[in-house]
């Protein structure tokens, strides 16, 4: 093997949790930050024969990044490997001009977590941060150097009706970003977030391919590149596109460092196991102490099952997926009527979705799947 070239980090800490949020995350916390980035470097070392000399992309996610201790961040970006993107997640009101100039000179793209700039709809997502938050956090990041900037947004939340959307955008596009993300909201059954909300997120069901179709129209008509499903970027002469997520669409290994991170390196996933505790006494605290994996869950994955991920991922890219080495995965039946019918374009040995397609998205990849 090559070595990945895409590398993910997980940064757990958060100052409190929204009602939706499925990730591994741990509440404040503060005296743990340099232990756990301590045991991340740690777990880096026993892993790092398996990343490329040279990386692609190095993504800090979360959990709140930004919430990290200052000297804990900065210690953990300047130990991580080179790479050609280094983009970190941040929530708005942890941006300060002190962490805004300590980004500046270490990362190259900051995704900021607006999600709506309406206040109304923070609460019901139990945010902290409010619109003038987001604004603030955007241009302490402009002022600080930092050019390639994106916005997290979801729609779809309770109580959100087209207006709040429309306007959501707008503000957003009022603010240049380079790239914005706009997700439909996943409430996962048995939260409270589901209990406390579940026949309005029945309701919003309904209306989701009409937010979605918003979404994409919006953004495309303010000269965004509909690049996948969920993203948009603008058209410059650099590549704006999300490239550590591009990684992982067009099927490339990445590694994960990090309680409850996931790797995919050849034929093989892993992720660790998502508690803090654990994770911390398996690697130790400093880079003398002794070491060791932390504890996982292993999958091994069939040529057929990584075939089935190829084409479902793939084909949330605007641009073609070879068939190559692929054709086995797919239904030729399906593939000629979803042709006729004008859901996706098939020739010289490439597929995609039309933007009928598009629209449709998964259901349309579905019926493709043998």
């Amino acid at each position: 093997m090559t070595g990945a070239r895409h590398l993910y980090v997980h940064l757990p800490f958060c100052s409190s949790r929204c009602g939706y949020c499925d990730f591994v995350t741990v509440v404040g916390r503060a005296g743990e930050h340099g232990g756990y980035v301590e045991a991340v470097l740690r777990e880096l070392e026993l892993e790092r024969a398996l990343l490329a000399p040279k990386l692609e992309t190095v993504y800090l996610g979360g959990g709140t990044p930004t919430l990290t201790g200052a000297a804990s961040l900065a210690r953990l970006l300047d130990t991580l490997p080179v790479a050609e993107e280094v983009t970190i997640e941040a929530n708005p009101e942890t941006v300060t001009p002190e962490l805004a100039a300590l980004l500046a000179s270490r990362v190259d793209r900051v995704s900021v977590g607006a999600q709506t700039f309406s206040p109304r709809l923070l609460q019901t997502l139990d945010r902290v941060a409010q619109p003038d938050d987001v604004r603030r956090a955007f241009y302490r990041l402009r002022d600080a150097g930092i050019d390639n900037i994106s916005l997290d947004l979801i729609y779809g939340i309770p109580g959100q009706e087209p207006a709040d959307l429309a306007r959501d955008l707008a503000e957003a596009l009022a603010l240049e970003p380079e790239h914005v993300s706009a997700y439909e909201l996943e409430a996962k059954p048995g939260t409270r977030f589901t209990h406390a909300h579940g026949a309005e997120l029945e309701r919003q069901a309904e209306s989701m391919e009409t937010y979605f179709e918003r979404v994409v129209e919006t953004m495309t008509a303010a000269g965004y590149r509909w690049y996948e499903t969920a993203n948009f970027c603008r058209v410059e002469q650099r590549d704006l596109r999300a490239r550590h997520n591009l990684g992982v669409w067009l099927g490339r290994d990445y590694l994960g460092l990090g309680v409850g991170a996931v790797s995919t390196i050849e034929s093989r996933r892993w992720r660790n196991a998502p508690s803090l505790a654990r994770y911390i006494a398996a690697l130790g605290q400093s880079l003398e102490d002794d070491a060791v994996r932390p504890p996982r869950e292993y999958e091994e994955l069939s040529a057929e099952v990584r075939d089935t991920e190829r084409v479902m991922l793939g084909l949330r890219l605007d641009e073609p997926l070879p068939l190559s080495g692929l054709a086995a995965s797919l239904d030729e039946r399906e593939l000629e009527r979803l042709t006729r019918g004008g859901l996706v374009a098939h020739g010289d040995g490439c597929l995609t979705l039309t933007k009928r397609g598009r629209f449709l998205g998964g259901g349309v990849t579905a019926r493709l799947l043998a």
